[in-house]
C-alpha cells in the first residue's frame, strides 16, 4: 500500500550534461566573486602601508581608488546575491584590467605585481563560465601578461618567453579547474538522477514523484483540467518469485516497464512506487481519457512478455480529481491513496480489470489471456498465464 508522499527538494534535470545554472548556483557564483573580491582588496591593500611598493602621487591615488573599486563590488555582488555569465564574464575580465592598473602604479612589476595575481580571475572563470565565454578569457589573459610584461622587458625574445609561460600556467590552471568542475558536475547529475530513478527498470521512483507533485498540481489548476493517478499492482507476483526465482522476477518487472513506457504519453509521469506496484500521473480533459489510459495500460502488461516468455496481469485501480487548494504533495497523496484503495477493489473483483475509485469494479476484459501448456521438459517454456 502506498504510504504518505512527503516532501524532498526539486530535482534539476536529467541530462548527464552541466546542468543549466540555478537560483543556488547564481548565489554561490555571487558569493564566491564577492569573497575573491575582498580578498584581493585586502592584499591589495597591503600595498599602501608598505614603503617603496608604489609610485608616489597620482598613480598611488589611482591605486587607492582601485582598491575602494574592489570592495565596492564586492559589497554590490554579496547584496544581489546572484549574478549571471554574461555579469560574470565582466567582472572577470574587470579583475583583468584591475592587474594592469596596479602594474602601472608600482614600482616593480615584476616583484610586486606578477601575472600570477590573475591566478584568482582565471580560476573564477573556470569554475563559473561556460566553455566560450572561459576562452575569451584565456584569450584575453594572454593579451594582459603581454601590456603587464612589457616595461620590464628590453629583449622581445625574453618577453615572449615570459608571456608564454605566465599565459601557459594560468591557462592550464583555468583548463584544469574547468574539467574538474564538469566532471564534478556530471557526478551530481549522475547521483541525483540515481537517487530519482530506480535502477531494476528506469522508471522514476517515489521521491521523483513527489517532487513533480507541486508542478503537476499547479499546470493541472492553470489549464482547469483534471488530474489522474493510476495505480497497477501485479497479480500473484510473489508466486511468480517463489516459482520461478528473482532473477525471473526481475525480467518481468523490467518488460512490463517498458511496455508501459510505450504506453504512457510524454506528458505522463510514469513511476515504480514499492516492489511490484507501478503508478502513472496525468493530466486529463474528461474522466473518460483517464478511463481510457488506465484500460491501455492494463492491456499493456498483459502484452509485455520478458526472456521466459511468462504472462503476467495486474489489477489496475483509477481516481480523477480537479486539483484545489490543498497543499500539491498532501492532494497527490489523497489521490493516489484514492486509486490505491480502488485497485484492491480490482484485486477482490478478480484481478487483470481496472477498477475506478468510488465505483463498483469492471468486470473482466474480454482479451484475457488462456493457460497455455506445459513446457516441454528441456526447452524453453511457451506464453502462459500465471495463476490468477
Amino acid at each position: 500500500m502506498i504510504g504518505p508522499l512527503r516532501s524532498v527538494p526539486p530535482h534539476r534535470g536529467d541530462s548527464t550534461e552541466p546542468p543549466t545554472p540555478s537560483g543556488l548556483d547564481r548565489r554561490v557564483a555571487a558569493l564566491s566573486l564577492a569573497a575573491l573580491l575582498v580578498i584581493g582588496a585586502l592584499m591589495g591593500s597591503i600595498n599602501l602601508v608598505v614603503d617603496g611598493v608604489l609610485r608616489d602621487g597620482a598613480p598611488r591615488w589611482a591605486y587607492a581608488v582601485t582598491m575602494l573599486l574592489l570592495f565596492a563590488l564586492a559589497g554590490n555582488l554579496a547584496v544581489r546575491g546572484r549574478v549571471g555569465q554574461r555579469h560574470t564574464l565582466a567582472l572577470v575580465l574587470l579583475g583583468d584590467l584591475i592587474y594592469l592598473v596596479v602594474v602601472l602604479c608600482i614600482e616593480d612589476p615584476l616583484r610586486y605585481a606578477t601575472p600570477l595575481m590573475l591566478l584568482f580571475p582565471a580560476l573564477a572563470a573556470a569554475w563559473f563560465l561556460r566553455p566560450r565565454p572561459l576562452l575569451v578569457h584565456m584569450v584575453v589573459i594572454t593579451g594582459v601578461c603581454l601590456a603587464a610584461l612589457w616595461p620590464s622587458y628590453d629583449s622581445t625574445v625574453g618577453l615572449l618567453a615570459q608571456v608564454g609561460v605566465s599565459a601557459a600556467t594560468l591557462n592550464a590552471a583555468s583548463a584544469g579547474v574547468f574539467l574538474l568542475r564538469r566532471r564534478v558536475q556530471r557526478l551530481l547529475t549522475a547521483t541525483e538522477m540515481l537517487s530519482r530513478q530506480d535502477p531494476l527498470t528506469g522508471l522514476y521512483n517515489r521521491r521523483y514523484l513527489v517532487e513533480q507533485a507541486p508542478r503537476l498540481w499547479a499546470q493541472t489548476r492553470r489549464e482547469s483540467g483534471l488530474l489522474s493517478a493510476v495505480v497497477l499492482d501485479l497479480d500473484h507476483f510473489k508466486r511468480l518469485n517463489d516459482e520461478f526465482g528473482h532473477a525471473v522476477g526481475d525480467d518481468v518487472l523490467s518488460a512490463v516497464a517498458r511496455s508501459l513506457t510505450a504506453t504512457v504519453r510524454p506528458t505522463d509521469l510514469l513511476a515504480r512506487t514499492g516492489g511490484e506496484e507501478l503508478v502513472v500521473v496525468s493530466t486529463v480533459d474528461l474522466p473518460e481519457e483517464a478511463e481510457r489510459l488506465a484500460e491501455r495500460l492494463r492491456a499493456a502488461v498483459a502484452g509485455s512478455r520478458g526472456e521466459a516468455g511468462l504472462i503476467v496481469t495486474a489489477s489496475v485501480g483509477l481516481a480523477v480529481a480537479a486539483p484545489d487548494d490543498d497543499d500539491p504533495v498532501t492532494g497527490m497523496w489523497r489521490l493516489v491513496e484514492r486509486a490505491d484503495t480502488a485497485m484492491y477493489a480490482a484485486k477482490r473483483g478478480g484481478r487483470d480489470r481496472v477498477a475506478v475509485a468510488d465505483q463498483p469494479p469492471r468486470p473482466a476484459p474480454a482479451d484475457r489471456a488462456p493457460e497455455g501448456p506445459p513446457a516441454p521438459r528441456g526447452c524453453r517454456p511457451p506464453d502462459r498465464v500465471l495463476d490468477r
